[in-house]
């Protein structure tokens, strides 16, 4: 009998120059400093949304995307989405410059891949994403709270599933 976990993509999305946008390349960034087991793999994509969507291609059972939430809620709250197929749009056609995760996801689609069978999003809701270098104090502050969320949800996905 053999105990396999499954192969999991933690993703950081945004534009460090735009202030709170951010947010998911800080969040990836400290996450990539932990230790994980093999399967897991925490990139930072920045605003590479088309590597990202090709990276997809690969088999990935879980993803969890990282990013900011503009006019989402209170500044600095951290909300976890689900997302399923039926988030994504399906008349695009492939952006190279997109980098927002419903541009990416479409993207995907376009290139004939399909969503991991779970994917979450874990964002942030931020107010401020014009030109500049660095998170506000409020979000920087929901920066450990994203990672813990993560690590969390990442240990529940690699709970041992017995095969054959």
């Amino acid at each position: 009998m053999e105990l396999q976990g499954p192969r999991v993509l933690v993703a950081g999305i945004g534009n460090v120059f735009r202030s709170d946008d951010g947010f998911g390349p800080e969040v990836a960034r400290r996450l990539s400093a932990l230790a994980w087991p093999d399967g897991v793999r925490v990139v930072d994509y920045g605003i590479r949304g088309l590597h990202l969507a090709y990276d997809l291609l690969d088999h990935w059972d879980v993803l969890f995307l990282i990013d900011a939430l503009p006019d989402r809620g209170d500044v600095g709250s951290v909300t976890l989405l689900a997302i399923g197929d039926e988030h994504v749009g399906r008349d695009v056609q492939v952006d190279a410059h997109g980098m927002d995760p419903a541009t990416v996801l479409a993207s995907l689609a376009a290139l004939g891949g399909r969503l991991p069978a779970r994917t979450l999003l874990v964002g942030c809701s931020v107010a401020e994403t014009g030109e500049g270098m660095g998170l506000t104090p409020v979000v920087e502050a929901a920066v450990d709270e994203a990672v813990r969320t993560v690590q969390a949800l990442i240990t529940a996905e690699l709970q041992p599933t017995e095969v054959g």
